[in-house]
This record gives structure tokens, sequence and C-alpha cells, in this order.
């Protein structure tokens, strides 16, 4: 360890299917690249398929990929269900309880191990996750700063203006957002950045282009070395 506390980052969407796994592995590839002990962390996984080891979370199996040895898969991912619904719809069915505390104790493990953590959620930042709590209460649990990725398509400027405003609202620190390109026909797509850049309070940290493989995606890797370098200094982050 290089610090006595883990850096960690919350990475939250503004929907489900935007491109928040892309930006875990390519900060998680460019912390590595730069010698660091990191590890993702996706507390709440929905949705399975077969592979030859068994039932697996694509998004789960793409972040450990890419992170520290050390890094427990259970710490990685406590809660995978397989039902490609929401969290608590999921949970339900499975009969389980989300425990914000287990939750805590995997990021506890976690953050002993590595230098930094980096946290995905699951679907939107109010994404139910149980009878009363969301995605915002893990962030809220885990004490960490917010980047949104926002995917770009019509209708993202609402998306996002109301995800920071719940951000605000739950009085989590928000550090940033990512423009990732979900729609490669998206009409006026500089503009719409454009708008946002002028109504977000937080800077735009990378302008990710349309892609399909977050593993081998060279230019997410490039977009976002800077944020790993801020990751790395805290001062440098807003």
């Amino acid at each position: 360890m290089t610090a006595a506390r883990a850096r960690g980052i919350f990475i939250a969407g503004t929907d489900t299917g935007i491109g928040k796994t892309r930006v875990v592995v390519g900060l998680l590839r460019a912390l590595r690249d730069a010698g660091v002990h990191a590890t993702g962390m996706k507390p709440v996984a929905t949705g399975t398929i077969q592979a030859v080891s068994g039932l697996i979370n694509e998004d789960v199996a793409a972040i450990s990929e890419v992170s520290a040895a050390e890094a427990s898969r259970a710490d990685i991912n406590p809660y995978c269900f397989n039902w490609p619904v929401s969290p608590h719809i999921a949970a339900e069915r499975a009969g389980i309880v989300i425990d914000l505390a287990v939750i805590s104790r995997a990021y506890a493990r976690l953050e002993a191990c590595c230098d930094v953590v980096v946290v995905e959620g699951t679907g939107g930042w109010l994404a139910p996750i149980a009878a009363q709590a969301t995605m915002a209460d893990i962030a809220a649990a885990l004490q960490l700063p917010v980047l949104l990725v926002v995917g770009m398509r019509l209708g993202c400027l609402n998306h996002a203006l109301l995800s920071a405003q719940a951000i605000a609202q739950a009085r989590a620190p928000l550090i940033g957002w990512i423009a990732n390109a979900i729609d490669p026909a998206m009409s006026a797509l500089a503009e719409n950045v454009e708008a946002l850049q002028q109504r977000l309070p937080a800077p735009l940290w990378a302008q990710l282009p349309h892609a399909r493989d977050a593993q081998h995606d060279t230019q997410t890797l490039t977009a976002l070395a800077a944020l790993a370098r801020a990751l790395l200094e805290p001062r440098a982050l807003p």
C-alpha cells in the first residue's frame, strides 16, 4: 500500500447500459499501466450467462480480469443474481435482502489490499436495491466521491441533469462526468456535450467515442489516463 487509506471512487450512471463498465475497465487498465494496485468492485450485479466456469455476470468478469490479483472475486461482487432485472426485484426473487454492511465489509477488504478501489453502481443513481434503499445508499455507505457516466443519446440532457440534482441532494461529492457515445448516430452530439458542460456542476473528464469492446478499447484507456493520475493525487480533483 502507498497510502494509509485506499482511494476510492463510485461510478454512477444516468441509466443502465450506458457504459459504466467500459469506464471502470478503462480506468483500472490505466491505473495498472501506471503500476498501481487497483481493483474494481460491482457490489450488486444482475443477469448471468453460461460460461465454461459456470454462470457468470459479464460485467463482473470484465472487471475481475483487470483487477489486482489480491482482490477476491467474492469481495469484488458480493451480490449476483441470475435475472437481468432491477436489483430489488432480483433480490426478492432470490429471497435475499441486500445488506449494506456486507457490501461495506467487502469494500474494506478490497481497500486493505489495493491502492485504489473503483466501485461500479448498477443501473442509475436511484436504482432500487431494497424496499427503501437505492444505489445512492451504497455510495453513501462507502463514503465515496461520484463520477457520473452519461450515455450520450436522445434524452441524455434530462437524465444527466436529474442525476446530478439527485447526487447533490444526497450531499455526495460529484467530481466529474464522462460523455460516452452509446448511440453512434446521435444527432447534435457536440451540442449536447456543450450543453452539459454549461449545466453540470462538475468538469468533463473524458469524451468517449462509440465502441463495442470494453476490454480492448485503447481510446478509453487514453482518455481516462488523466483521471487515473488525478485519483493518485486527490489535490487534482475538484
